[in-house]
């Protein structure tokens, strides 16, 4: 079963030595196209680094989970405020 992550491992060097050769055929050399295939293989690097971060299946589907959990469980539950603390003794404004 193919997942994102193999996509990218394939992409990392399609990309270099795709938009390389492209960029070589369109007119540049190939020292001036190499620096632009990197960039994009880089930036393929960089998604799958930080944007769509490498955690493990089920660590994400808790992670997303208890997120919506915290952000929606919250609503509509009745706060008791009798419990707030009150400010110590001694303390100056």
């Amino acid at each position: 079963m193919t997942g994102y992550y193999d996509y990218v491992l394939g992409l990392i060097p399609a990309a270099l030595i795709g938009v390389t050769a492209f960029l070589n055929l369109v007119g540049l050399s190939l020292t001036a196209a190499l620096p632009g295939g990197a960039l994009v293989a880089g930036a393929i690097v960089a998604h799958a680094l930080f944007v769509r971060t490498p955690v493990a299946g089920d660590r994400r589907a808790r992670i997303d989970r208890s997120a919506g959990e915290s952000a929606g469980g919250a609503r509509g539950r009745p706060v008791d405020r009798s419990r707030r603390r009150s400010p110590s003794r001694g303390a100056s404004d």
